[in-house]
């Protein structure tokens, strides 16, 4: 009996994580990777730690945890799998299940025949059509190739100036590595702040705030007109709307589209996103051709609507259903949250879901929690800080997003957000759950666990709040009310927001001080991380005033002007 035939088009994540899944259901099953590239299963995640030298050798990216390199040999002698480097896919035809293909090598054309087609073809950095995009020093980084390109660059770096197209994850995670290299970074972003529409605005404040102690210059709401280079066409300066930059060294990380050539020119059906449209178990529009990776799209969990969010995890997962759906085994994929982490310098980022400003022009009526506390008990050395903003549908109960920063641990409190949103929970069951818990680890109460009861104090109407955005434009239009810090004198000459509505009466002191609050002022309370500002709200709702509101995050939360004595 002959074997059956997978051919899997694309050897980075996906396409070798089929492979192997197939081989370990069906060792029967003849497997055939096609990659157009040298290098196969790579960790393109890990490009930026090899480009700073905390990687010494791109090889570490492509080995085992044992330190098996990766390459066609292993896959042929391990697994039974045979991977064609260098070869080229050009066109599907479908009706005869035949493959045609180039050997890039010595430019022969090649057929293979297949029952079973994989497209794991991954995505394409965006390439802005601008002049000198093409010159020497001019980067993109989604390959090893791209990575040595960078990291072999002429010369030391040091002193040297770097630009950096685009402030999303791939253009800030290589700014660490170029100043790591001992680059001077400008950033250019054509929106108003980095990571795009990641995070909300007092979210990515943080991040703001990091990059300039770091020494980066970043540029928002700047545009890239042009790339100029000298007589021997190698980059000199990057020229914006606003101004020109010098550059010995560009990086365009603008993002990436669905490699989809192959698939339209096969018919398969794409999707409203631009990639191809899969269904649960990653089938495409013929029963006989699976995708997955960064070159087809996904539903999110939240909105039930496809999206396109390319990860390097979610292609693993993909390549697994893959491989259990072709071996006879029922296996879905349900689909994404969204979730993202990043490490800048000394501040961890990570989001999942929705942000408040997509819930809210997607109609939902929602309520947010902003909760910064230490990620330890404030008795431990290694206590340090993280921030917590969770968007919470105010009908259902439902968590549909939440953004987290800060230097301590924000990947735990970020996986349990996930689990709730995966789950279909609501954000008050987080208050339940039976976290891991000791001194070393987390507070007796956990971060996440203190921000789901205030959720749910809010949305029970058990405290009355306003984010720093609300009280920032209630200043701007010049209303009146106290803004009553709750303090101590002392920290409020440490750091405070200078405002005339400020008053600062200690929270120990306010319950004897009721005498100088008027009743009919609205009074918005606050402190450092608005703790003591959620007390003194309580404490004054409890002694009948009537329009009393605490400021979520306090001042630490606060993403505006505000004093701190250096």
């Amino acid at each position: 009996m002959e074997k059956k035939k997978v051919l899997i088009i694309g050897g980075v994540a996906c396409g070798p994580k089929a492979a192997s899944r197939i081989k370990r259901l069906d060792p029967d099953t003849q497997v055939t990777i096609l990659e157009k590239g040298e290098l196969i299963s790579y960790a393109g995640c890990g490009l930026p730690y090899y480009i700073s030298g905390q990687v010494q050798n791109d090889s570490e990216l492509m080995a085992t945890p044992t330190g098996v390199v990766r390459d066609p040999n292993f896959f042929k002698m391990v697994k039974d799998i045979e991977v064609k480097n260098h070869t080229l896919a050009e066109s599907i035809d479908r009706e005869n299940k035949i493959v045609k293909a180039v050997d890039l090598s010595t430019g022969k054309s090649i057929e293979y025949e297949y029952d079973t087609l994989v497209l794991s073809v991954g995505s394409q950095s965006k390439k802005p059509p601008f002049p000198g995009i093409d010159l020497t020093g001019v980067h993109f980084l989604q390959t090893v190739e791209d990575a040595r390109g960078i990291r072999n660059e002429n010369g030391p770096l040091e002193g040297k100036n770097a630009v950096i197209v685009g402030a999303g994850l791939i253009g800030l995670e290589v700014t660490e590595s170029l100043r790591a290299r001992g680059m001077n970074i400008t950033m250019i972003e054509m929106l108003d702040q980095a990571m795009g529409n990641l995070f909300d605005h007092e979210m990515v404040f943080h991040l703001h705030n990091e990059l300039k102690r770091n020494g980066v210059v970043l540029k928002t709401l700047e545009t890239v007109r042009e790339i100029k280079g000298n007589d021997l066409s190698a980059v000199t300066s990057v020229v914006t709307d606003k101004g020109e930059y010098p550059a010995d060294l560009v990086l365009v990380a603008v993002g990436v589209n669905p490699n989809t050539q192959l698939a339209k020119q096969a018919g398969l059906e794409i999707g409203e996103t631009g990639a191809i449209r899969v269904d649960a178990s990653m089938r495409t529009s013929d029963p006989n051709i699976y995708a997955g990776g960064d070159c087809v799209e996904n539903v999110s969990l939240v909105t039930g609507k496809p999206v396109f969010a390319p990860m390097g995890s979610t292609a693993n997962k993909h390549g697994r259903i893959i491989g259990d759906n072709i071996c006879g085994i029922t296996s879905e994929f349900k689909g994404i949250c969204g979730t993202v982490i990043c490490r800048v310098f000394n501040i961890n980022v990570t989001r999942t879901g929705l942000t408040e400003k997509q819930a809210r022009e997607m109609g939902y009526d929602c309520i947010t929690v902003l909760s910064p506390f230490p990620d330890k008990p404030h008795f431990l050395d290694e206590a340090k800080l993280i921030i917590i903003k969770l968007v919470v549908d105010k009908a259902t109960h439902a968590l549909l997003g939440a953004q987290i920063v800060g230097p301590g641990d924000v990947a735990k409190r970020m996986e349990i957000a996930v689990s709730n949103i995966s789950s279909g929970s609501k954000v008050t069951d987080i208050a339940q759950y039976d976290l891991a818990y000791a001194p070393p680890f987390s507070p007796a109460m956990d971060n996440i666990i203190t921000a789901a009861n205030i959720a749910e104090n809010k949305l029970y109407n058990r405290g009355n709040s306003l984010s720093p955005v609300e009280v920032k434009a209630k200043i701007d239009n010049g209303d009146d009310f106290i803004f009553l810090d709750a303090r101590s004198p002392q920290e409020y000459e440490q750091m405070r927001i200078e405002d005339p509505r400020v008053k600062v009466i200690p929270l120990g002191k306010l319950r004897s001080s009721l005498s100088e609050l008027p009743k009919d002022k609205e009074i918005i309370a606050f402190c450092k991380i608005s703790l003591r500002g959620y007390e003194a709200e309580r404490i004054l709702a409890g002694a009948g005033y009537k329009n009393v509101k605490f400021m979520d995050g306090g001042v630490v939360c606060w993403p505006y002007k505000k004093f701190v004595l250096s």
